[in-house]
């Protein structure tokens, strides 16, 4: 499949996302149209990217004054201390606002690579590479930016949308199983709040998706963003519909809080949880029929992803729960806001299924029966 891009268009920003294997040339040529007058360029790199592809960055770029920067990332490092690092970093080397920042690396190098040029003297122009499979299909789109808190994820951030988006395939190649599943959650979202027919692709090119094969590969993250720009070019300040988004994810974030972000669950492991278990909570409150609660299972039993969830089968695992959820960010009283399922493609509208503590113990209790 050759190149595809798609246009981010709104009142206030346009941008491209260029989905391809083997793309990482058309940086320069990107970066003149978008970006005339930049005469610097900091490049903060994620350590796992392969040392190829940072030195075939930095390669394409070298007409111009390279500050490369490379962290560590991970949940517990995503944080002010790590902000004001790279801020002082900018702000040593005298870039300005028509300069740039690169961010190349995972969602938690987006996110915050982001977030610290949204607020880089008000603001610096940004380009996004996301290297992972959860980062293209997923935190590279939106322009949602920030960092952790002790109180929960992504809790301090802003909203601030990149110049350009390059999703190259051809770095997924290094990726392990593990961070291909966490890729494939958020398209199995996607698929699940939007679209039917892409619902019944996955079940069939599900195995070929976590294998790498950049044909269907391409084909996904394609429909992904398409999906998720849809929300955002209606909500683009998650106030209402662009909260479906985050299906799966109350239960998700709950799970990650508890761990402590532990590397040994992945935040797409932590949602292929949670969607299992609001799935099951539409079907205990009578939204969403047990077929379809079967027809999800089938697709992680084939695709040898059950081990997610297991763990969550004990109602006491689920009711330790409880106190991490009345963090969620969708949450504005003292009740759970939840995003549950009616069927495959659609889910109930944010603020519709908001559930109390009290109740949602009681729910709880019922999970066993699915």
């Amino acid at each position: 499949m050759r190149q595809q891009e798609i246009k981010f268009k709104n009142k206030n920003n346009n941008y491209s996302i260029l989905i391809g294997n083997d793309i990482l040339n058309l940086l320069p040529k990107k970066i003149k149209i978008i970006c005339p007058n930049t005469k610097k360029i900091a490049i903060i790199f994620d350590k796992k990217v392969p040392l190829k592809f940072k030195r075939k960055i930095i390669k394409y770029l070298k007409k111009y004054e390279i500050i490369s920067l490379t962290f560590n990332p991970n949940e517990k490092v995503k944080s002010f201390r790590t902000v004001d690092y790279f801020l002082k970093k900018l702000l040593s080397k005298n870039l300005n606002r028509a300069d740039l920042v690169i961010g190349v690396g995972g969602g938690i190098t987006g996110d915050l690579t982001g977030f610290v040029a949204s607020i880089f003297k008000r603001g610096i122009n940004f380009i996004s590479i996301p290297t992972t499979l959860l980062s293209q299909v997923d935190s590279s789109i939106g322009g949602k930016t920030g960092v952790n808190s002790s109180y929960g994820k992504n809790l301090i951030g802003s909203f601030s949308q990149p110049k350009l988006v390059i999703s190259d395939t051809a770095l997924l190649k290094s990726l392990s199983r593990k961070e291909m599943v966490c890729g494939y959650a958020e398209i199995l979202k996607h698929a699940l709040i939007k679209d039917f027919v892409f619902y019944n692709w996955l079940k069939i090119n599900t195995k070929y998706i976590l294998s790498g094969n950049p044909k269907k590969l391409i084909y996904a993250i394609k429909k992904s963003c398409l999906i998720k720009l849809f929300f955002v070019n209606k909500d683009v300040n998650e106030e209402n519909l662009r909260m479906c988004l985050n299906f799966g994810h109350t239960f998700a974030h709950a799970i990650e809080t508890k761990n402590n972000y532990s590397k040994e669950s992945t935040h797409g492991e932590a949602v292929l949880a949670g969607m299992i278990l609001e799935t099951k909570l539409s079907v205990v409150r009578k939204i969403c029929s047990k077929k379809i609660l079967d027809q999800l299972r089938k697709i992680y039993e084939m695709n040898n992803l059950n081990y997610t969830f297991k763990k969550f089968n004990k109602v006491k695992e689920l009711i330790n729960l409880i106190p991490y959820l009345k963090y969620d960010k969708k949450n504005n009283d003292e009740k759970i806001n939840f995003i549950l399922l009616n069927k495959i493609g659609k889910t109930t509208k944010p603020g519709k299924s908001k559930i109390s503590i009290k109740e949602l113990k009681r729910n709880i209790k019922k999970f066993t029966q699915y």
